[in-house]
């Protein structure tokens, strides 16, 4: 077998943009996002990507404005860095080494050269106790700088950016957890406590779920699990603060915001409606419904006029401040279960799977972006948990893409369950497809597979199902109702379930699974050509080799077996032990991959049938079992002159894994093309020293000593009175007696 390591596993986008709040900058002109490992930056007027800031190594957890530069922002990272970058030119300007897990990033200009983190309490990362730590910023040139100071602000938070406030300009910070607010006075240092009980007589929950400061007033708006929202006062004294409640939400407040003047307050939940609250009129409020799914975040934008709310099908959607839809920015929707595999429209070469519910995506790989969504089901999904609705549960094209075929289905409290197959074609005016043929109960069971023949004489689509029976389904015309499809012929074999099909490259053959056994049919006359038996398990999936290995059939079994036969000698060619999970055959070449699962790891191999050596193999290539994958053609073919890399020239292979992030295999070509056009934009480090370099750095080294000896004077120094756990990360804190003697509060570890 061939090991080799010029191919490494990247994340190839359709990652969440709905993990964190989006974030407008200061002209409104562009809206920035966490995206995965990288940070993307989308025009809010043509909704296109702009740029994409790449550079962390692991989950980006938040961002932030510079607030002494509106051109720059600051991102943060599981991987431990806060990176500053110039967005409008994807440029990144300096990495602060932290060397901590950081999990939310907030800025206030009130403190300047200061960003606020939070990180794990314990020196155990792994543990679920956080706090939030002042962290001061090193002003030095280097484009790479290790951070290491930092002043504890508030313990025991959630990590989340939206249980994080800041009040009237950075004078105090609000936090939200459990059943408690905590308000946080930087001037007086001191941390004052509010606290609701679990319940009241109705039983509503008063957990918090998010939190807003008013930008002018002292007035915190804080969210609540039962849908309420409270609206505190006067809490700068302990024993005297005041709450007011407003309720429209029927379930959780999962986020909320004032407007930057504060006339407003916005908030959104599962409910699908963004609902805006006049300040001071408890009584009045405007909505704007039917936004698609369930609202995750709302933000505003510096100068007010535009609101965006993030969804939980990885949309965000931008607002005027009248409450007019201006943009949808829609990432790739991944719900908990891709029902329909992935599949590649030969039209637009998009990938093609499940949706919001009841719908299919097109999803361009190339742009990382979603094209359109195709309503299959056609009716308004309820979201209302134990509801029996139609879900789209499998899926497929012609060859030609002219054609689509889907399979919706409802369970019901009984046994019983209805079955609708649908036949779409097509339309070159409307760019899209519109539904052809419907097709009620077509079997009597589940079905389990369906498929298009690739022949150029006739239209042809199989399904099998669980009755027992496989139907060939023909495209035929009807001079009532026109082009239409209808059922040619039923199959079966010894009365076993149907399991799996699929059709040869040149159509000649039909290979369907019952149960155990393989059936080849001839699809012109519906004779049964041969049948393979196998040792017990049934089969699991069936393929086709292609152009010269177009002779043989592969299959995979529940025994874990991977078998292939030759169609000439209608004999067992060879078969090999392996637990295949995902069997994938290129359409463009004879190579084969499969995907194995061992030791709680999947495993690839990429092989020709008529050699069962394989081509390329890689062990681990993501944790858990890979869940869908497909072979996609490239824009491009690659030029590959290592042997083990050819197999990705003319395809590039696509997977799922557990955690329903898409990946993809990358070559060194493919690495190597992208750094060298990414270092056109990199500054260089080793700049020479100029006269006017020199003069520049003197100047601003006056700067930095003047602005020292401000900060020294000011009455908001990042100072905490929080007792922190033994072991915590943070390093130092400042004594409020003498600031410049510091007391170590961490051991190294």
């Amino acid at each position: 077998m061939v090991e080799q390591g010029e191919i490494r596993v990247v994340r190839c986008g359709g990652s969440k943009i709905n993990y964190r709040k989006p974030l407008f900058t200061l002209d409104s002109k562009f809206l920035l996002c966490a995206s995965g490992d990288s940070v993307k930056v989308y025009s809010t007027a043509t909704e296109e990507c702009v740029h994409v800031l790449q550079g962390h190594t692991d989950l980006v957890t938040g961002i932030a404005l510079n607030p002494a530069n509106h051109l720059q922002v600051y991102s943060c990272s599981v991987d431990g860095t806060v990176k500053l970058w110039d967005f409008t030119d994807g440029i990144l300007i300096k990495t602060f080494v932290i060397g901590y897990k950081i999990l939310t990033l907030l800025v206030s200009s009130k403190h300047e050269g200061t960003i606020f983190i939070a990180i794990a309490m314990a020196s155990n990362e792994e543990s679920d106790a956080f706090q939030l730590v002042a962290l001061m910023l090193p002003k030095v040139p280097n484009r790479k700088v290790e951070a290491k100071e930092m002043f504890a602000v508030l313990s025991d938070i959630s990590p989340s950016p939206k249980t994080l406030s800041f009040g009237t300009g950075g004078e105090y910070i609000a936090s939200v957890k459990g059943l408690h607010l905590s308000v946080y006075f930087f001037k007086k240092q001191k941390t004052y406590m509010f606290s609701l009980k679990a319940s009241d007589k109705k039983g509503v929950k008063n957990i918090f779920t998010c939190v807003s400061c008013h930008p002018k007033e002292d007035c915190i708006a804080t969210g609540h699990e039962d849908g309420k929202i409270r609206l505190w006062r006067n809490f700068n004294q302990k024993k005297e603060y005041t709450y007011s409640t407003q309720h429209w939400h029927h379930n959780a407040v999962n986020d909320l915001t004032f407007t930057p003047e504060g006339t407003n307050l916005l908030s959104g939940g599962i409910e699908s409606v963004l609902v805006q609250w006049r300040y001071g009129a408890d009584t009045k409020k405007d909505f704007l419904p039917r936004l698609g799914a369930a609202i995750e975040h709302v933000n505003v934008s510096p100068d007010g006029a535009l609101y965006c709310t993030s969804h939980r099908d990885n949309k965000i959607t931008i607002i005027q401040s009248n409450l007019r839809v201006s943009a949808v920015i829609q990432g790739l929707v991944k719900g908990d279960a891709i029902r329909t595999n992935l599949m590649i429209d030969p039209r637009s070469k998009a990938l093609v799977l499940n949706g919001k519910p009841g719908h299919l995506q097109f999803y361009s790989l190339q742009h990382d972006k979603q094209l359109y969504n195709l309503d299959i089901v056609q009716q308004e999904y309820i979201h209302e948990s134990g509801l029996h609705q139609f879900e789209v549960v499998k899926a497929a094209f012609d060859a030609q893409g002219s054609w689509l075929a889907t399979v919706e289905e409802r369970e019901e409290k009984s046994s019983a369950f209805e079955i609708i197959l649908k036949i779409w074609a097509y339309d070159d005016q409307t760019q899209s497809f519109v539904l052809n043929t419907t097709i009620t109960a077509p079997h009597e069971d589940r079905i389990t597979a369906l498929c298009f023949c690739n022949s150029n004489d006739a239209t042809m689509l199989v399904t099998t199902a669980k009755d027992g029976h496989f139907k060939a389904w023909l495209l035929g015309d009807d001079s009532s109702q026109g082009v239409c499809w209808s059922c040619d012929f039923v199959g079966s074999y010894h009365s076993l379930k149907a399991t799996n099909c699929c059709f040869s490259a040149d159509g000649s053959l039909l290979a369907v699974s019952f149960q155990e056994i393989v059936t080849i049919w001839n699809p012109d006359s519906w004779d049964l050509v041969c049948t393979f038996c196998q040792p017990p398990g049934e089969i699991r999936d069936l393929c086709f080799g292609r152009l010269s290995c177009s002779k043989y059939l592969l299959g995979t079994t529940t025994s874990n077996l991977l078998c292939c036969w030759n169609l000439l000698t209608c004999t067992l060619e060879w078969s090999v032990t392996l637990n295949v999970i995902r069997l994938e055959a290129d359409p463009l070449s004879e190579n084969v991959a499969v995907f194995s699962c061992v030791s709680e790891n999947s495993d690839l191999f990429v092989f020709k049938p008529s050699e069962p050596r394989p081509l390329f193999s890689q062990k681990a290539v993501c944790p858990g079992e890979v869940q869908h994958a497909v072979f996609t053609p490239r824009e491009v073919a690659e030029e590959s002159c290592s042997e083990s890399c050819q197999w990705l020239n003319r395809s590039q292979l696509y997977f799922l894994n557990k955690h329903m992030d898409l990946m993809t295999f990358s070559t060194k070509s493919e690495d190597d093309r992208i750094m060298a056009s990414s270092k056109r934009l990199l500054i260089e480090e080793n700049i020479p020293a100029t006269p006017f370099y020199l003069l520049l750095g003197r100047h601003r080294q006056q700067q930095q000593q003047q602005q020292q000896a401000r900060s020294e004077g000011d009455d908001y120094l990042l100072a905490s009175r929080v007792q922190l756990p033994q072991g915590s990360v943070v390093i130092k804190e400042v004594s409020t007696q003498n600031r410049l003697c510091r007391k170590s509060l961490a051991s190294e570890q």
